[in-house]
């Protein structure tokens, strides 16, 4: 059993956290009210807005639907995008991938949001009947995924699952030192062409490129003239940069979200 003040200290460092977060909030509010805080929010980087309460929601699109009234929870990113939930399951009963303008105003004496949607045209229209609370939150930059385990041990798994990479992909060296450092991966392709493989285990950035072309270029220059020489950058995620530069430098990358575990050998101990 979990110790209370153990639980305590847990739950006052989530609200801590969350309050760091919150922006502001709303409980009690006219339908002017409402739509004021609708639309100072919803156009401002980072700010996440949320409203909970009975509402009924219109779209017009490609069909027509309605939803009938009910307790509904609206939330509004900061990309334009809207999602509405009902109480159970994951997807939204009705959402909008990306707006153009998006809007809330006081219409017969009720807050409607307006979210509209030019190519493909669609319209999403939710009047707010009574709203239980409206939140916006402050949302940090994506930190972007991260692999569990060390680049080390990434490479382990890797060299052991070569085919993750790319099928056909057989591993003959790794750490190889080359004049400009450590080469992660040194494998051979399907074709027989040679590949340097550089590893991140989380979001790669120009420097990986940079690194990679040094490597690539450390083989070239030690290989028969003529010789191809293949450059893969593999990580969970790359930066915008990163990967114009890659494709100039005519590299190539390779997404790597998930891996398998490998099981180690455990010798027996003197006393087993």
């Amino acid at each position: 059993m979990t110790p209370s003040w153990q639980t305590a200290g847990t739950d006052l460092c989530s609200i801590r956290n969350l309050l760091r977060m919150l922006r502001t909030q709303s409980t009690e509010h006219t339908p002017e009210e409402l739509a004021q805080f609708i639309n100072e929010h919803v156009h401002q980087q980072n700010i996440l807005t949320q409203i909970i309460g009975l509402s009924e929601v219109q779209y017009h699109g490609r069909a027509a639907s309605t939803a009938d009234q009910g307790s509904y929870l609206t939330i509004i990113k900061p990309d334009g995008s809207i999602q509405i939930h009902k109480s159970k399951g994951v997807k939204p009963m009705n959402w909008q991938p990306k707006t153009n303008e998006i809007y809330a105003r006081v219409e017969n004496g009720e807050c409607v949001l307006t979210a509209l949607r030019h190519r493909p045209e669609e319209l999403v229209r939710i009047t707010f009947l009574e709203t239980v609370i409206a939140q916006a939150f402050i949302l940090a930059e994506e930190g972007g995924f991260i692999l569990q385990g060390s680049e080390s041990e990434m490479q382990e798994v890797l060299a052991h699952h070569p085919e993750i990479i790319e099928p056909g992909l057989i591993v003959l060296e790794r750490e190889l030192m080359v004049s400009s450092g450590g080469i992660d991966l040194y494998a051979r392709d399907s074709t027989g062409r040679y590949v340097v493989v550089e590893l991140k285990r989380a979001r790669a950035t120009q420097s990986a490129v940079s690194q990679l072309a040094r490597y690539v270029r450390s083989i070239q220059l030690a290989l028969p003239a003529g010789s191809e020489v293949r450059g893969i950058l593999a990580a969970p995620d790359i930066t915008k940069p990163a990967l114009l530069e890659l494709q100039a430098r005519k590299l190539e990358f390779k997404e790597i979200k998930a891996l398998p575990s490998i099981k180690k050998d455990v010798s027996p101990t003197l006393f087993e």
